[in-house]
């Protein structure tokens, strides 16, 4: 069976080292290149699968150049690529601009590419899903199915959207980002952010980056600060915070150890150029772990 079924975007990323944003018609050099398959779901997928765990990707990718290689690189990392859909609209590319301070802009491109049906898939069920709700449809079904099998599922809930709204309330375990907290509640105080996130799930993960994260379940909250690193390029780190996330509930591993060890994947893939490359393997997160 596997751990964790990852629904969601998939993108080819080319991101580029710069020592500050560029000024209104300026043109600069790069410091750095680095071209890589990326998209929340399906780098969660890869983080997992560097974490030794098992990981399926459902998500589409065109019959382009940026999609046959965003699909071989998803082979070469172990990742069940049979969910993964393909046609003739564009693989979606991102162009990512990251900054000394470890800050990014990035630039998505999808074009008309559509959202595939609810019914594209009907998949054994996994111990896990994990959903970014950039493919709502055929999110919102899997999460039913989910649902009624006991198998726990997670949104890394990245900003508002269609997707993000459907799904918010039904998963089992909302994990959202500071700037999802700010615009679905409109407070600039996390913890009022939290309360306002309780009335919509009982189980709310805030992260705040360097800041660390805030979290509410089961009647509880507290806080867990960021793990030391230096930060070269943030672009992934959600990604991977919420790939390990799912992984760990995949495997019934204790909260807090669950919110460790999330936070380490995170904080490591700050540390490197890029998102897939810096996905961290076991090995470095257990060292971070026990450092910190």
């Amino acid at each position: 069976m596997t751990d964790v079924l990852c629904v969601g975007h998939a993108a080819f990323d080319i991101t580029m080292a710069v020592t500050r944003h560029p000024s209104a018609d300026e043109k600069m050099q790069a410091d750095a290149l680095d071209l890589a398959g990326g998209g929340p779901a399906a780098n969660a997928a890869v983080q997992i699968a560097r974490l030794g765990g098992s990981a399926a990707f459902c998500g589409y990718l065109g019959r382009d150049i940026f999609g046959d290689a965003h699909l071989a690189e998803l082979r070469r990392e172990g990742v069940d690529v049979s969910p993964v859909v393909r046609g003739g609209h564009p693989t979606p590319v991102s162009q990512i601009l990251a900054k000394p301070d470890g800050a990014r802009s990035v630039v998505n491109f999808r074009g008309r590419t559509p959202h595939l049906p609810a019914d594209v898939l009907r998949p054994a069920m996994p111990k896990a899903m994990l959903f970014d709700g950039h493919e709502p449809l055929v999110s919102e079904a899997l999460c039913h199915q989910a649902g009624k099998a006991g198998v726990p599922t997670v949104l890394d809930a990245g900003s508002v959207h269609t997707g993000t709204r459907r799904l918010a309330p039904v998963v089992d375990v909302l994990a959202a980002s500071e700037k999802f907290a700010r615009q679905w509640s409109g407070e600039t105080d996390m913890e009022k952010a939290l309360d306002r996130l309780l009335g919509v799930n009982a189980c709310v993960v805030i992260t705040l980056g360097e800041r660390g994260l805030l979290w509410a379940r089961d009647g509880e909250r507290g806080t867990l600060p960021a793990f030391g690193v230096q930060a070269v390029d943030s672009t992934g780190a959600g990604d991977a915070f919420h790939g390990a996330l799912a992984l760990a509930m995949a495997r019934g591993t204790d909260w807090q150890q669950t919110l460790r060890l999330a936070s380490a994947t995170g904080a490591l893939t700050c540390t490197r150029l890029g998102a897939r490359a810096a996905l961290p393997d076991l090995r470095a997160v257990e060292t971070l772990l026990r450092r910190q």
